[in-house]
């Protein structure tokens, strides 16, 4: 099923044209109404109306995230307050946080975009969608909210946290869809096998997880313990909030990106060149019809790759890859360029650990080193008469480390720890640990 079939099976040069027209509005819009795109316009010599065909948009300049906090908080405001009808923020965990606002029609194009996405997952209007991402400053849970309402699903509210309540109202309220991230749904999953209960013998069909990066092998362990199909999404608050892009749950291959809403670029982070279809860079999006709080080449941070090609579900817009990680999330150890996710993606492979697991940075002298701490599985914390310090915990230990040193180029120390231990989140979960400066990222 295809929510907007006429929008979604668009051919590609009848979006290009839609493109081109919103694109030139965007621009005009921010060059009369936001100082700050005023003035990058001037330094660049360039008029709203040098954007004559979609390929102008290389001439435009981008924007990054600290322009966001040093316009905070109004300063990218697009319309006039009495337009705007909802903030939402970041967390302001490194300092300021960034602020982005909506008029009436940037929250109806928002719940049509989401509608498009929980409709590309599995979910259809007479089913129950159980909503577990937090609401609040964070867009994930209004913004699958007004989604599942745009679209006639049922839709309970019950936000983060509060496990057991969470478990009862999937028991008795038979949802068929839940939305959550996807360390959290983990969460869920086994707070319910510790209390006796499997779930698996839930009327769940569907998992719509984002929020954080998750490899392949997460999916697998989510659809194997819930047994669902399990889709990505995609979004930040920056360009509109959950929704930008999402999987079709026939293919499971590719995001499909909003593209009457959002354009897309991948470019090179180090030369700031659009690289090809198919080769790994930077996401940037331009916003089309944000009205409030349009964003000209926001350069994401995140790592993925795009393509153009058809999928088999019928939808005819540009996919991208899954993220592979975040450029300021990548470690650099010893001179090697890692990702936390690539660790996930062979740490799940083996049965003998749970799914769970942190990367403590820490200090070799003038050196970084990598400890990285995992935690047995329950079965297997059995299998040794629940005993850390079995002769066995050894072996395993140096298989980790061989496999992670083969498979992610990189040297780690590898602390086991008992099931359990590590410490579960109702949110995004905290897999990397700096204690060089004892910063904590997410």
């Amino acid at each position: 099923m295809i929510f907007n079939k006429e929008i979604e099976t668009l051919e590609r040069s009848e979006m290009a044209t839609l493109q081109l027209s919103r694109l030139q509005e965007t621009v005009e819009r921010v060059y009369q109404n936001v100082e700050f795109y005023k003035k990058k316009f001037d330094e660049l010599h360039l008029k709203p109306n040098d954007i004559k065909s979609i390929e102008d948009i290389k001439k435009l300049p981008f924007t990054v995230k600290s322009d966001l906090r040093d316009h905070y908080p109004y300063g990218l405001f697009a319309t006039p307050m009495e337009d705007i009808i909802r903030l939402h923020a970041s967390s302001g965990t490194s300092g300021k946080p960034t602020v982005v606002a909506y008029t009436e029609n940037d929250i109806d194009n928002w719940a049509e975009i989401v509608a498009r996405s929980i409709t590309a997952a599995g979910g259809s209007q007479n089913e129950v969608m159980h909503n577990a991402y937090g609401y609040g400053l964070f867009t994930g849970g209004l913004g699958l909210h007004d989604g599942g309402e745009k679209l006639g699903i049922t839709t309970v509210p019950v936000s983060g946290g509060n496990t057991n309540r969470q478990i009862l109202l999937l028991e008795d309220l038979k949802p068929q869809v839940i939305c959550s991230t996807p360390s959290y749904a983990l969460h869920i999953a086994e707070v319910m096998e510790e209390q006796g209960k499997d779930p698996r013998k839930t009327n769940l069909k569907y998992g719509i997880f984002g929020s954080e990066p998750w490899s392949e092998e997460m999916r697998n362990t989510l659809e194997e313990k819930f047994d669902i199909k399990a889709v990505d999404i995609y979004g930040l608050s920056e360009v509109v909030g959950p929704g930008v892009a999402i999987e079709c749950h026939e293919e499971q291959n590719g995001l499909h990106i909003q593209e009457d809403h959002f354009f897309v670029e991948v470019i090179d982070p180090d030369t700031l060149e659009t690289v090809p279809d198919g080769e790994e860079g930077e996401l940037v999006f331009t916003s089309l019809t944000k009205e409030a709080f349009p964003v000209i080449r926001y350069r994401t941070g995140d790592i993925a790759t795009i393509t153009r090609k058809k999928c088999n579900c019928g939808r005819t817009t540009v996919r991208m890859s899954r993220v592979k990680g975040r450029i300021d999330d990548m470690l650099i150890i010893r001179g090697v360029n890692v990702f936390p996710f690539e660790m996930e993606r062979s740490l799940l492979q083996m049965k003998a650990l749970s799914p769970h697991y942190q990367i403590h940075l820490k200090k070799d002298g003038a050196m970084d080193a990598v400890e990285l701490q995992v935690e047995l599985s329950e079965p297997t914390f059995h299998q040794y008469k629940q005993d850390i310090n079995h002769e066995n915990i050894g072996n395993l230990k140096d298989y980790i480390q061989s496999t992670i040193k083969d498979e992610c180029l990189v040297s780690v120390d590898v602390t086991i720890l008992p099931p359990k231990s590590i410490p579960r989140s109702e949110g995004k979960a905290v897999r990397v640990v700096d204690q060089r400066t004892e910063h904590i990222t997410q």
